[in-house]
C-alpha cells in the first residue's frame, strides 16, 4: 500500500512539474489575478443579485445555505485535512521546491486539500442543485470553478490531488448541505425559507 501511495505523490509531483512549467509573464498576471479571491467579489455579488432577483424573499435561506456550503468546506480543507495529512506544498517542498515556478508567495506550509478548490466547486454544486425553474442553468460556474482550481497549480501552491480531492470535498459538502436544506424548509411555510 505505501508503495502505491508513493507511486501516486510521485506521479502527482511530476504532473505538477509539468504544469507548472508552462508558464510566461503574461500568464503569470492573468493566474495571479485569478487565484486572488477578491477578483471574484463582483461574481460573488451577481449571484447574490440572481438568487434575489429569481426567489425574492426565499433567497436569504438560499444564501445562508450557500455561506454554510463555503464555510464548511473551508473548515474541511484547512481545519481537518490539513493538519492531519502535513502534506507540504509544492514551494515548501524540499525536493522540488527550487524547481518551481513561484508567481507570488508560497502561503501556508500545508496543502492538502486546496480551499479554493473545495470552496469553488461547493459554489458551483450548490448554484446547480437549487430550483431554478425560470433562469439558466448554472453549470458555467463548474468552469469557474476549475479555472479558480487550476490557477493554484500554475501560481505553484498546489499539487493537481490537492485541487482534486479539494474539488470532491466541495461537491460532497454542496450536495450534503444543499439536499438538507431543501429537505427541512419542504414543509415549511415561512416566505424566507
Amino acid at each position: 500500500m505505501s508503495a502505491m501511495l508513493d507511486g501516486l505523490l510521485q506521479a502527482d509531483q511530476e504532473f505538477f512539474l509539468w504544469l507548472n512549467g508552462w508558464h510566461s509573464p503574461f500568464w503569470d498576471a492573468v493566474m495571479a489575478a485569478i487565484t486572488y479571491k477578491f477578483t471574484w467579489v463582483p461574481l460573488y455579488f451577481a449571484l447574490i443579485y440572481i438568487l434575489i432577483s429569481h426567489f425574492k424573499t426565499k433567497a436569504f435561506g438560499y444564501l445562508l445555505c450557500i455561506i454554510a456550503v463555503v464555510a464548511l468546506s473551508d473548515q474541511i480543507a484547512s481545519g481537518l485535512f490539513k493538519p492531519y495529512f502535513m502534506r507540504l506544498r509544492p514551494c515548501h517542498d524540499p525536493v522540488i521546491g527550487a524547481l518551481v515556478h513561484l508567481v507570488k508567495g508560497c502561503g501556508g506550509k500545508y496543502g492538502f486539500v486546496s480551499s479554493h478548490a473545495a470552496t469553488g466547486f461547493g459554489i458551483a454544486t450548490s448554484f446547480n442543485k437549487l430550483p431554478f425553474t425560470k433562469i439558466s442553468h448554472a453549470s458555467w460556474l463548474y468552469g469557474w470553478a476549475f479555472l479558480y482550481s487550476y490557477s493554484r497549480i500554475y501560481v505553484g501552491v498546489h499539487y493537481p490531488l490537492d485541487i482534486a480531492i479539494g474539488a470532491i470535498v466541495g461537491v460532497l459538502v454542496g450536495l450534503l448541505l444543499v439536499a438538507a436544506y431543501r429537505w427541512s424548509t419542504r414543509n415549511s411555510h415561512s416566505p424566507y425559507f
